[in-house]
Protein backbone atom coordinates (compact mmCIF):
# COMPACT_ATOMS: atom_id res chain seq x y z
CA UNK A 1 0.00 0.00 0.00
CA UNK A 2 1.46 3.40 -1.23
CA UNK A 3 1.90 6.16 1.31
CA UNK A 4 0.62 10.06 1.18
CA UNK A 5 3.22 12.37 0.26
CA UNK A 6 3.95 14.39 3.61
CA UNK A 7 2.09 17.75 3.82
CA UNK A 8 4.30 20.36 3.05
CA UNK A 9 5.04 22.52 6.90
CA UNK A 10 2.89 25.86 7.21
CA UNK A 11 5.11 28.96 7.47
CA UNK A 12 3.86 31.40 10.07
CA UNK A 13 4.02 35.13 10.67
CA UNK A 14 7.69 34.66 12.35
CA UNK A 15 8.91 32.47 9.09
CA UNK A 16 7.34 35.25 6.72
CA UNK A 17 9.19 38.00 8.18
CA UNK A 18 12.13 36.00 8.32
CA UNK A 19 12.22 35.40 5.18
CA UNK A 20 11.42 38.98 4.35
CA UNK A 21 14.85 39.81 5.84
CA UNK A 22 16.58 36.79 3.95
CA UNK A 23 15.45 38.24 0.84
CA UNK A 24 16.66 41.85 1.75
CA UNK A 25 20.25 40.45 3.08
CA UNK A 26 20.47 38.45 -0.76
CA UNK A 27 19.07 41.14 -1.89
CA UNK A 28 21.33 43.85 -0.51
CA UNK A 29 24.60 41.44 -1.91
CA UNK A 30 24.18 42.03 -5.56
CA UNK A 31 23.72 46.47 -4.09
CA UNK A 32 27.23 45.60 -1.74
CA UNK A 33 28.75 44.03 -4.72
CA UNK A 34 28.07 47.04 -7.27
CA UNK A 35 29.75 49.23 -4.89
CA UNK A 36 32.91 47.36 -4.16
CA UNK A 37 33.60 46.59 -7.57
CA UNK A 38 34.11 50.04 -8.32
CA UNK A 39 36.92 50.13 -6.37
CA UNK A 40 38.67 46.16 -6.02
CA UNK A 41 39.02 43.45 -9.00
CA UNK A 42 35.88 40.88 -8.42
CA UNK A 43 37.90 37.76 -6.87
CA UNK A 44 39.38 40.62 -4.15
CA UNK A 45 35.90 41.12 -3.52
CA UNK A 46 34.94 37.45 -3.14
CA UNK A 47 37.97 36.65 -1.08
CA UNK A 48 36.61 39.92 1.47
CA UNK A 49 33.29 37.68 1.36
CA UNK A 50 34.07 34.74 1.93
CA UNK A 51 36.81 35.42 4.21
CA UNK A 52 35.20 37.54 6.52
CA UNK A 53 31.95 35.00 6.35
CA UNK A 54 34.21 32.26 7.30
CA UNK A 55 35.08 33.65 10.84
CA UNK A 56 32.01 34.55 11.45
CA UNK A 57 30.35 31.04 10.37
CA UNK A 58 33.54 29.33 12.61
CA UNK A 59 33.32 31.33 15.72
CA UNK A 60 29.10 30.78 15.71
CA UNK A 61 29.83 27.06 15.14
CA UNK A 62 32.37 26.78 18.13
CA UNK A 63 29.84 28.85 20.31
CA UNK A 64 27.18 26.54 19.38
CA UNK A 65 29.33 23.35 20.96
CA UNK A 66 29.50 22.14 16.80
CA UNK A 67 32.70 20.21 15.76
CA UNK A 68 34.53 21.05 12.20
CA UNK A 69 36.45 17.18 12.73
CA UNK A 70 34.44 15.68 9.77
CA UNK A 71 36.89 13.85 7.97
CA UNK A 72 39.29 14.48 4.81
CA UNK A 73 36.55 13.12 2.30
CA UNK A 74 33.95 15.17 3.73
CA UNK A 75 36.30 18.32 3.75
CA UNK A 76 36.51 17.61 0.05
CA UNK A 77 33.46 17.65 -0.45
CA UNK A 78 33.20 21.48 1.02
CA UNK A 79 35.97 22.23 -1.67
CA UNK A 80 33.61 20.92 -4.20
CA UNK A 81 30.82 23.15 -2.71
CA UNK A 82 32.62 25.92 -2.36
CA UNK A 83 33.29 26.11 -5.90
CA UNK A 84 29.85 25.70 -7.30
CA UNK A 85 28.49 27.46 -4.38
CA UNK A 86 30.49 30.40 -4.10
CA UNK A 87 33.35 30.95 -5.86
CA UNK A 88 32.13 30.45 -9.02
CA UNK A 89 28.68 32.64 -8.83
CA UNK A 90 30.07 34.84 -6.87
CA UNK A 91 33.31 35.67 -8.98
CA UNK A 92 30.94 35.86 -12.35
CA UNK A 93 28.23 37.88 -10.67
CA UNK A 94 30.88 40.53 -9.31
CA UNK A 95 32.10 40.72 -12.62
CA UNK A 96 28.97 40.96 -14.27
CA UNK A 97 28.25 44.11 -12.03
CA UNK A 98 31.59 45.95 -12.88
CA UNK A 99 29.46 46.40 -16.31
CA UNK A 100 25.22 46.00 -15.68
CA UNK A 101 23.18 47.20 -12.89
CA UNK A 102 23.09 45.27 -9.81
CA UNK A 103 19.08 45.11 -10.22
CA UNK A 104 19.28 43.28 -13.56
CA UNK A 105 22.21 40.67 -12.03
CA UNK A 106 19.76 39.63 -9.72
CA UNK A 107 16.58 39.25 -12.00
CA UNK A 108 18.99 37.06 -13.61
CA UNK A 109 19.95 35.30 -11.00
CA UNK A 110 16.28 34.46 -10.25
CA UNK A 111 17.03 31.70 -13.22
CA UNK A 112 18.82 29.83 -10.43
CA UNK A 113 15.69 27.34 -9.66
CA UNK A 114 14.70 26.65 -13.53
CA UNK A 115 18.78 25.50 -13.69
CA UNK A 116 17.82 23.23 -10.87
CA UNK A 117 15.51 21.81 -12.04
CA UNK A 118 16.98 20.90 -15.62
CA UNK A 119 20.14 19.63 -13.86
CA UNK A 120 18.33 17.59 -11.37
CA UNK A 121 16.28 15.38 -14.12
CA UNK A 122 19.59 15.26 -16.11
CA UNK A 123 21.61 14.00 -13.41
CA UNK A 124 19.19 12.34 -10.65
CA UNK A 125 16.95 9.84 -11.61
CA UNK A 126 14.91 10.26 -8.63
CA UNK A 127 13.94 14.48 -9.73
CA UNK A 128 12.70 13.98 -13.23
CA UNK A 129 10.90 16.71 -14.01
CA UNK A 130 7.01 16.52 -14.87
CA UNK A 131 4.75 18.88 -17.01
CA UNK A 132 4.46 21.50 -14.43
CA UNK A 133 8.53 21.56 -14.04
CA UNK A 134 8.84 21.52 -17.86
CA UNK A 135 6.31 24.39 -18.55
CA UNK A 136 8.10 26.10 -16.07
CA UNK A 137 11.55 26.07 -17.16
CA UNK A 138 10.21 26.54 -20.68
CA UNK A 139 8.56 30.17 -19.34
CA UNK A 140 11.89 30.86 -17.60
CA UNK A 141 13.62 30.60 -20.90
CA UNK A 142 11.40 32.73 -22.17
CA UNK A 143 11.83 35.42 -19.17
CA UNK A 144 15.93 35.16 -20.36
CA UNK A 145 15.68 35.83 -24.26
CA UNK A 146 13.49 39.03 -23.32
CA UNK A 147 16.13 39.95 -20.60
CA UNK A 148 18.62 39.87 -23.21
CA UNK A 149 16.90 41.30 -25.98
CA UNK A 150 18.55 42.37 -28.77
CA UNK A 151 21.77 41.88 -27.80
CA UNK A 152 21.67 38.05 -28.09
CA UNK A 153 20.67 38.65 -31.40
CA UNK A 154 23.01 40.78 -32.54
CA UNK A 155 25.86 39.15 -31.66
CA UNK A 156 28.25 39.18 -28.50
CA UNK A 157 28.47 42.61 -27.13
CA UNK A 158 29.45 44.97 -23.74
CA UNK A 159 25.97 44.59 -22.74
CA UNK A 160 25.39 40.38 -23.45
CA UNK A 161 28.82 38.80 -21.79
CA UNK A 162 28.08 40.23 -18.06
CA UNK A 163 24.20 39.28 -18.37
CA UNK A 164 25.53 35.50 -19.27
CA UNK A 165 28.15 36.00 -16.85
CA UNK A 166 25.36 35.95 -14.31
CA UNK A 167 23.72 33.32 -16.37
CA UNK A 168 26.27 30.98 -15.68
CA UNK A 169 26.29 31.56 -12.10
CA UNK A 170 22.92 30.86 -12.14
CA UNK A 171 24.05 27.18 -13.83
CA UNK A 172 26.88 27.07 -11.19
CA UNK A 173 24.13 27.52 -8.73
CA UNK A 174 21.90 24.74 -10.07
CA UNK A 175 24.22 22.37 -9.81
CA UNK A 176 25.76 23.18 -6.03
CA UNK A 177 21.82 21.99 -5.27
CA UNK A 178 22.53 19.22 -6.76
CA UNK A 179 25.72 18.59 -5.08
CA UNK A 180 24.97 19.81 -1.73
CA UNK A 181 22.64 16.33 -1.11
CA UNK A 182 25.31 15.04 0.00
CA UNK A 183 25.32 17.09 3.37
CA UNK A 184 21.68 16.50 4.61
CA UNK A 185 22.43 14.34 7.22
CA UNK A 186 25.44 16.94 8.72
CA UNK A 187 24.33 19.95 11.04
CA UNK A 188 23.78 22.77 8.64
CA UNK A 189 25.66 25.61 10.12
CA UNK A 190 28.64 22.71 9.66
CA UNK A 191 27.99 22.69 5.86
CA UNK A 192 27.82 26.72 5.54
CA UNK A 193 31.02 26.87 7.89
CA UNK A 194 32.83 23.98 6.04
CA UNK A 195 31.95 25.52 2.32
CA UNK A 196 33.17 29.15 2.83
CA UNK A 197 36.22 28.31 4.24
CA UNK A 198 37.21 26.15 1.85
CA UNK A 199 36.48 28.36 -0.83
CA UNK A 200 38.57 31.13 1.22
CA UNK A 201 41.30 28.93 1.19
CA UNK A 202 40.60 28.11 -2.95
CA UNK A 203 40.37 32.10 -3.51
CA UNK A 204 43.84 33.08 -1.37
CA UNK A 205 45.95 31.57 -3.98
CA UNK A 206 44.23 33.31 -7.20
CA UNK A 207 44.07 36.72 -5.43
CA UNK A 208 47.85 36.70 -4.42
CA UNK A 209 48.64 35.56 -8.01
CA UNK A 210 46.31 37.79 -9.90
CA UNK A 211 45.45 40.64 -7.77
CA UNK A 212 48.50 41.01 -4.85
CA UNK A 213 46.66 42.09 -1.68
CA UNK A 214 49.77 44.58 -1.64
CA UNK A 215 48.90 46.22 -4.38
CA UNK A 216 45.36 47.23 -3.86
CA UNK A 217 44.03 50.38 -3.29
CA UNK A 218 43.19 51.03 0.44
CA UNK A 219 39.20 50.57 0.12
CA UNK A 220 37.33 54.06 0.64
CA UNK A 221 34.91 54.24 3.67
CA UNK A 222 31.20 53.18 1.49
CA UNK A 223 33.84 49.99 -0.27
CA UNK A 224 34.93 48.73 3.47
CA UNK A 225 31.58 49.31 4.39
CA UNK A 226 30.32 47.13 1.50
CA UNK A 227 32.62 44.11 2.21
CA UNK A 228 31.24 43.79 5.91
CA UNK A 229 28.00 44.12 4.79
CA UNK A 230 28.54 41.40 2.36
CA UNK A 231 30.35 39.24 4.10
CA UNK A 232 28.51 39.61 7.43
CA UNK A 233 24.82 40.26 6.54
CA UNK A 234 24.49 39.02 3.05
CA UNK A 235 26.79 35.91 3.51
CA UNK A 236 26.85 34.76 7.51
CA UNK A 237 23.77 35.95 9.21
CA UNK A 238 21.92 35.33 5.76
CA UNK A 239 23.17 31.50 6.04
CA UNK A 240 21.99 31.46 9.31
CA UNK A 241 18.34 32.82 8.61
CA UNK A 242 18.48 30.71 5.77
CA UNK A 243 19.19 27.27 7.59
CA UNK A 244 16.90 28.30 10.44
CA UNK A 245 13.68 28.66 8.12
CA UNK A 246 14.74 25.40 6.51
CA UNK A 247 14.50 23.59 9.15
CA UNK A 248 11.40 24.95 10.44
CA UNK A 249 9.51 25.50 7.49
CA UNK A 250 10.80 22.86 4.76
CA UNK A 251 12.56 23.45 1.73
CA UNK A 252 9.87 24.14 -0.44
CA UNK A 253 8.85 27.37 1.29
CA UNK A 254 12.73 28.75 1.66
CA UNK A 255 12.96 28.62 -2.30
CA UNK A 256 10.12 31.29 -2.26
CA UNK A 257 12.40 33.60 -1.53
CA UNK A 258 13.68 33.41 -4.72
CA UNK A 259 10.90 35.75 -6.14
CA UNK A 260 11.69 38.48 -3.33
CA UNK A 261 15.58 38.92 -4.04
CA UNK A 262 14.72 40.76 -7.29
CA UNK A 263 12.65 43.08 -5.40
CA UNK A 264 14.73 44.26 -2.87
CA UNK A 265 17.76 44.19 -5.11
CA UNK A 266 16.18 46.57 -7.53
CA UNK A 267 14.75 49.19 -4.99
CA UNK A 268 17.88 49.26 -3.65
CA UNK A 269 19.91 49.77 -6.93
CA UNK A 270 17.39 52.47 -7.74
CA UNK A 271 17.33 54.31 -4.37
CA UNK A 272 21.04 54.61 -3.89
CA UNK A 273 22.70 54.35 -7.07
CA UNK A 274 20.57 56.12 -9.45
CA UNK A 275 20.10 52.81 -11.54
CA UNK A 276 17.43 52.20 -13.81
CA UNK A 277 15.80 48.95 -15.86
CA UNK A 278 14.18 49.04 -19.32
CA UNK A 279 10.83 47.59 -19.24
CA UNK A 280 12.03 44.50 -20.86
CA UNK A 281 13.89 43.77 -17.86
CA UNK A 282 10.52 43.95 -16.03
CA UNK A 283 8.91 41.51 -18.51
CA UNK A 284 11.63 39.00 -17.85
CA UNK A 285 11.21 39.23 -14.60
CA UNK A 286 7.59 38.38 -14.94
CA UNK A 287 8.28 35.31 -16.94
CA UNK A 288 10.62 34.19 -14.56
CA UNK A 289 8.42 34.49 -12.01
CA UNK A 290 5.84 32.53 -14.01
CA UNK A 291 8.06 29.77 -14.39
CA UNK A 292 8.79 29.65 -10.78
CA UNK A 293 5.37 29.08 -10.18
CA UNK A 294 5.09 26.45 -12.57
CA UNK A 295 7.82 24.82 -11.08
CA UNK A 296 6.76 25.15 -7.62
CA UNK A 297 3.10 23.76 -8.29
CA UNK A 298 1.99 25.64 -5.02
CA UNK A 299 -0.65 27.73 -6.26
CA UNK A 300 -1.76 25.04 -9.14
CA UNK A 301 -2.28 22.23 -5.97
CA UNK A 302 -4.65 25.22 -4.50
CA UNK A 303 -6.67 26.12 -7.47
CA UNK A 304 -7.85 22.36 -8.11
CA UNK A 305 -8.03 21.39 -3.93
CA UNK A 306 -10.70 24.78 -3.72
CA UNK A 307 -13.72 23.52 -2.98
CA UNK A 308 -16.63 24.40 -6.14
Amino acid sequence: MSSSPAPQPVMDLSDWLLLLLLSLLWGASFFFGKIAVAEWPPLAVVLARVGMAAIALLLVVRLSGLSMRVGGRMWLAFFGMGLLNNLIPFGLIFWGQTQIASGLASIINATTPLFGVVVAHLFAPDEKAGGLKLAGVGAGIVGVAILMGPDAVHGVSGALLPQLACLAAALSYGFAALFGRRFRGMPPLVSAAGQVSATTLMTIPLVIFFHPPWLLPVPSTKVALSLVGLALLSTALAYVIFFRIMRRAGGTNVTLVTFLIPVSAILLGSVFLGEALLARHFWGMAAIAAGLALIDGRLFRMARARPA
